[in-house]
C-alpha cells in the first residue's frame, strides 16, 4: 500500500501500524515524534493506529542542544 513519509512515496504492508514502520525504518521510539495526516499521535497510540492508503507520515527527531 502507497504512504508518504516525510514527503515521500514510501510502500508499506496492509494492516501495518505506525509502531511497525517505526521498528522498519529502525527509528529510536524515545527520540521520535509523530505525526499522522497532520495530528500529533501519541506514543501509547502507535501500536493500535493501523495505516491506510494515503497516509502522510512526518517523523521528527528530538535533538538536545544547546
Amino acid at each position: 500500500m502507497k504512504i508518504f513519509v516525510n514527503g515521500e512515496r514510501a510502500e508499506s504492508e496492509d494492516g501495518g501500524t505506525v509502531h511497525d514502520l517505526i521498528q522498519r525504518l529502525a527509528l529510536a521510539p524515545e527520540t521520535t515524534l509523530v505525526e499522522l495526516n497532520g495530528a500529533a499521535l501519541r506514543r501509547r497510540e502507535w501500536a493500535t493506529q493501523n495505516l491506510r492508503e494515503n497516509d502522510r507520515l512526518e517523523f521528527l527527531r528530538v535533538a538536545a542542544g544547546g
